[in-house]
């Protein structure tokens, strides 16, 4: 009875989390594609805590593109002038470096240079010392990382259901 029970609630959830038919396009005020030029968008301000800073006087601006429904994922433009500073990422965070240059020293003493072209992921809750000699710009996708509670239910749906689990390198 149990299992059946699992299995009904696990159905539920898919039904709730799969769209069965496309979404509309701009449903519930958002819109089904977000463009912009990089160059483009509107960039702001965007102060580095003075705590973290290192060395220099880093100008640090960012400008928001887009966010997910559920507010879980966002995606921003952010540059900086050159300075070093500590930098802690609170969420899972992706970065395609689209100018310039950083040198980023991770927790365990690790040093990655970051040139043009280049993508780095920093796990949320860790610290980094980012080193920019003149200029960098890059793009940022973040996710605010599941609870550890249902990022392991997460992971056994997909363990279970494998087949749907999603991936472009296949």
């Amino acid at each position: 009875m149990s299992i059946k029970i699992m299995l009904a609630s696990a159905a539920a959830m898919a039904i709730r989390t799969v769209p069965l038919v496309p979404m509309r396009v701009g449903a519930h005020g958002t819109e089904a594609v977000v463009a912009a030029s990089s160059h483009g968008m509107d960039m702001k301000d965007a102060p580095i805590n003075p705590d973290w800073i290192i060395a220099g006087a880093p100008h640090a601006r960012a400008a928001d593109h887009s966010r997910s429904r559920d507010r879980a994922s966002s995606t921003a433009m952010w540059d900086c002038t050159a300075g070093e500073f500590r930098w802690f990422f609170g969420w899972d965070e992706t970065v395609y470096i689209l100018e310039g240059e950083v040198h980023v020293t991770a927790e365990n003493g690790v040093v990655s240079v970051l040139r043009s072209g280049d993508v780095a992921y920093f796990r949320a809750g860790t610290w980094a010392t980012w080193r920019v000699d003149n200029y960098v710009r890059k793009v940022a996708f973040m996710r605010r990382p599941f609870p550890t509670a249902l990022a392991l239910a997460y992971r056994v749906w997909n363990k279970i259901f494998s087949a749907r689990s999603y991936s472009l390198a296949r």
